[in-house]
């Protein structure tokens, strides 16, 4: 039984990946803080502030294989403290000579923390992979589909004619923002938390600077100017970065799930054998990928929430801020790399209906070269002036089930030759196709 649907057999694959999940699952993280403590040991031998000897004791030891994680479950009930059952599981296991060295001047965000930074780093890594994934898939959309002309739309109604390949560099242009996003925050976000009771590394005497760079360096990560125990900005980033990251998703997902529906018929999801819309209604098709990328994003955006209010901590240790990341953190994470996984899924197998698309447009007539027809008549009356006209011509074609194009040459605006000369969608893209090209470059 489960009570997350992370953790579920059956629907597990909905929310997280394997990958993620064995980073934040009680072993992934129980591994994480030994090889923090193990770390800390080591750092501490490095300044002559622990035995070398037992460091390496410690470092042997601290294998999440070798404790028994009900047993730090019980010690951890048993003193209410976040740590304490841990480490009295790995100080049971060491002989004596290096009991008194596990966790030496060390508080419990010095390990949680600490581990929090280095599962972000993982967390990083999967995330600006997948986002390549996703950005790839939606160039290559963009290339092929540079010239496939369609119904652009806003508020959902008709607009203007635009291309897919221009809706698809968009899409492209957007996630490799997020790369970039990524990457500039990571300095900030993969760094250490060593700071002992209150920040001031006190315990440590004049070791305490050089401890800390040793202990950063053995970790591979950053070293902070200053502890971060109340300083919650950069937990607080990442979550942002991921609910802007599922934000694009979901968009992308938003998007197919519209213009799959039957009446639009532009585009489709990729058809995975064996899947059932409906099991009432049989003929059903669902948009099973689109739908899922919202409902993840709304859950991420929901979590990037309580990690900003975790800005708001009180004095020099707050753990309502730190205690509430223990929840969201992980979950956003692997809601994260699922919506990654999906999206890609999603785009690489993406069916682009062209000549669906080409018959939409032209359903509309001349309505989506209204802009143009405007601007021709612009050249005589003024831009005002013709959009007053162009606009009520517009509406009295639309009233009498006629072409806008007729009526304005009936109504003696237009000439039918001047409407003839802007009546290509193609000649009313504008920069489309050179956007699409600044986009994916060569």
């Amino acid at each position: 039984m489960t009570s997350h649907p992370t953790d579920s057999v059956v629907y597990g694959h909905l929310w997280t990946t394997p990958e993620l999940h064995a980073l934040f699952d009680d072993t992934g993280r129980t591994r994480t803080w030994l090889a923090v403590l193990a770390a800390l040991a080591h750092a501490q031998a490095d300044v002559g502030l622990v035995p070398a000897a037992a460091a390496r004791e410690i470092e042997r030891h601290a294998v999440v294989e070798r404790i028994d994680l009900d047993e730090v479950a019980a010690g951890t009930r048993a003193t209410g403290h976040s740590t304490l059952g841990l480490i009295r599981a790995l100080r049971a296991l060491l002989p004596p000579g290096a009991r008194e060295w596990v966790y030496y001047g060390a508080t419990v965000q010095d390990v949680s923390d600490t581990g929090t930074s280095l599962a972000l780093r993982t967390v990083a890594d999967a995330v600006d992979r997948d986002l390549a994934r996703c950005h790839a898939a939606a160039v290559a959309l963009a290339r092929r589909h540079r010239d496939t002309v369609m119904c652009g739309r806003t508020h959902g109604q008709p607009g203007l004619p635009v291309t897919f390949g221009f809706k698809a560099a968009v899409w492209a242009a957007e996630l490799a923002r997020h790369r970039e996003r990524l990457a500039q925050l990571r300095p900030r976000v993969e760094v250490v938390q060593l700071g002992g009771a209150l920040g001031t590394m006190e315990f440590w005497g004049e070791r305490a600077g050089d401890l800390l760079d040793r202990f950063a360096a053995r970790l591979g990560l950053g070293a902070p100017e200053i502890p971060w125990i109340t300083a919650r900005d950069r937990v607080a980033e990442f979550a942002a970065l991921l609910a802007l990251v599922t934000g694009t998703l979901a968009k992308i997902g938003n998007e197919v799930f519209e213009l799959q529906r039957p009446e639009i018929g532009e585009l489709g999801e990729p058809v995975v054998a064996g899947t059932v819309g409906s099991i009432t209604m049989p003929h059903k098709r669902n948009p099973e990928f689109a739908e899922h990328l919202d409902t993840l994003a709304r859950i991420v955006r929901a979590d990037a929430g309580v990690a900003l209010e975790g800005l708001v901590a009180l004095h020099e240790r707050d753990g309502r801020s730190w205690k509430a990341e223990w929840l969201v953190v992980p979950e956003a994470c692997q809601l994260t790399g699922a919506a990654l996984g999906l999206a890609a899924r999603l785009l690489e197998g993406l069916r682009v209906d062209a000549a669906r698309m080409r018959a939409n447009l032209d359903a509309h007539g001349a309505d989506l070269v209204s802009e143009p027809l405007m601007a021709v008549l612009a050249a005589r009356v003024g831009k005002h002036s013709a959009h007053d006209a162009v606009h009520a011509a517009a509406m009295a074609a639309r009233d009498a089930g006629t072409d806008l194009g007729a009526r304005l040459v009936a109504d003696g605006l237009l000439t039918a030759e001047e409407v003839a000369a802007v009546a290509d969608p193609e000649r009313a893209l504008g920069m489309a196709g050179a956007f699409v090209d600044r986009v994916t470059g060569p």
